[in-house]
């Protein structure tokens, strides 16, 4: 985790919420100059900063949800911005008062005092794109729900379990004739009916996906797709998550933002790793894990590879060490913009 060290005249520590905003601006001394809870408008933001624009001054706000306005208003301005780690502060700042008006003078404190931990500002221009790659996860994983039910409710009513993919949509035809009971049926039509309109909506999702990556950086993209195990959505799952990959200046620091390496800590000459499992982008550890297990769909030398793995760590954990390795094969492929080459990655097993 990464903390903003460098040092300006005037510190403006924002808490953030959805309608209001209370910001507070300190000087070197930790005087403050300003304490006030404002609208969440960009020019009553400025109004209030106005006083203060002709001094060296940096903003900053807690990552959370409503933070992508202001990020980019400060970089209209011209005004230094910086991203707070919302785990980190409260593990640095963590105070038993808390309030609105507490936490914005806490947020000025950590940036005067050079210990405010950075999260990633992540480029304006893949904001929306991600975000939509994210909501279509959503879509996906509420279709899993729903097939869900299908299977269930059949097994409630003692039914003979369909011998047909209901996740294939003429599947789906007539199954809710098969429940005898009115309100049954009309639960299972509805459950089908939505299952329809998903599938109709994810597909026309993933095509704008695709074609937004071959806009943003078609080279990238199909750099991704030479990779054996990683189709379009994992491709798009990965470069959406981290369009630069010139962010993570070694491979571990990459390896460790996308959860591919357990955590370590250490006192009084004692090891331990239980802490810390949940921090990183969940979203490329889905991706890597998922595209370690389809590697070794028909193919025989990823099985080869598996086999030694399984033989040196155990079953349970040779996955996660596959996932790692291909992890670290796209770090650098990203980095050199070359595609993915079979011969080495397996070579360096």
């Amino acid at each position: 985790m990464r903390l903003y060290s460098r040092t300006h005249e005037l510190s403006c520590g924002i808490d953030l919420h959805a309608r209001t905003m209370y910001v507070c601006v300190l000087d070197r001394e930790g005087k403050t100059l300003l304490h006030r809870n404002l609208p969440c408008r960009p020019e009553a933001l400025l109004c209030a900063l106005a006083p203060f624009r002709d001094r060296d001054l940096v903003v900053g706000c807690e990552c959370l949800f409503a933070w992508y306005w202001l990020a980019d208003l400060c970089e209209a301005e011209g005004i230094p911005f910086a991203l707070g780690h919302a785990l980190g502060m409260r593990a640095i700042h963590g105070l038993k008062t808390k309030s609105d008006k507490l936490d914005s003078w806490k947020i000025a404190q950590l940036l005067r005092g050079g210990n405010f931990p950075c999260a990633y500002v992540y480029p304006r221009r893949f904001r929306a794109t991600r975000d939509l790659l994210r909501r279509r996860l959503h879509f996906v994983r509420f279709r899993s729900e729903l097939l869900a039910h299908l299977k269930m409710s059949e097994a409630q009513a003692n039914l003979e379990p369909s011998r047909k993919r209901l996740d294939h949509t003429p599947h789906r035809a007539g199954f809710p004739e098969r429940f005898p009971e009115g309100s049954s049926r009309s639960s299972i039509a509805a459950d089908c009916r939505l299952l329809d309109s998903i599938d109709d909506l994810v597909c026309d999702l993933e095509r704008e996906l695709v074609a937004c990556a071959k806009v943003d950086d078609l080279a990238a993209f199909y750099r991704l797709r030479s990779v054996p195990g990683i189709g379009e959505i994992l491709a798009l799952t990965i470069f959406y998550e981290v369009p630069d990959f010139d962010r993570f200046d070694t491979v571990q620091r990459f390896a460790s933002y996308a959860r591919l390496v357990a955590p370590r800590a250490e006192s009084a000459g004692k090891l331990g790793g239980a802490s810390g499992r949940k921090q990183g982008n969940v979203h490329l550890k889905w991706a890597f894990s998922e595209a370690a297990v389809l590697l070794l769909r028909n193919n025989p030398r990823a099985q080869k590879l598996h086999s030694r793995l399984v033989a040196r760590f155990g079953r349970a954990k040779a996955l996660s060490v596959l996932a790692h390795k291909l992890g670290r094969a796209v770090y650098f492929m990203q980095k050199r913009k070359q595609p993915f080459d079979a011969e080495r990655f397996y070579r360096e097993a």
